[in-house]
This record gives C-alpha cells, sequence and structure tokens, in this order.
C-alpha cells in the first residue's frame, strides 16, 4: 500500500518547539557524561553513557526531520 502523503512546511512554532527540543537533548546529553564521569562505580557510568547516547540519537532524529523538510521550508513568516 502506497502513500500519496506530501509533507507540509512546518511552521515557525513547530521550529521553535524542536529547536528547544534539540536545546533540552544536547544539555540532558552533556549531564549524562559529566555526570558518568564524576561516578566512581561502573554500571552508573554505563548506565549514564547510554543515556548520553539516546539523547545523542534523538538530536540525530531532530536533525534530520529538519533536513527532510528543509527543502519545503517557508520563505518567510506566516
Amino acid at each position: 500500500m502506497t502513500s500519496n502523503h506530501q509533507m507540509e512546511p512546518l511552521t515557525f512554532k513547530e521550529l521553535d518547539y524542536i529547536a528547544d527540543c534539540l536545546s533540552n537533548e544536547a544539555m540532558l546529553a552533556k549531564h549524562c557524561a559529566a555526570t558518568a564521569a564524576a561516578s566512581k562505580n561502573p554500571a552508573i557510568q554505563q548506565a549514564l553513557m547510554g543515556f548520553a547516547s539516546r539523547h545523542e540519537q534523538h538530536m540525530d532524529t531532530l536533525v534530520n526531520s529538519l533536513q527532510a523538510h528543509s527543502g519545503i521550508a517557508p520563505a518567510q513568516p506566516q
């Protein structure tokens, strides 16, 4: 089954939300990595580095979504 769904341009509100999400994911990844570095427990270090990696994956997903929409971005505010 195929879909003829075409992407619509993201609104500026959606772009602001994605920018906030990117900022939050970057902060969370950084905090997880810093806490892992400060921990002396290998199990906690491993878990925190896993969390940091997951937040980096979220950032990649958001960036990929933005790139997929870049060709249809509005030229000026609506």
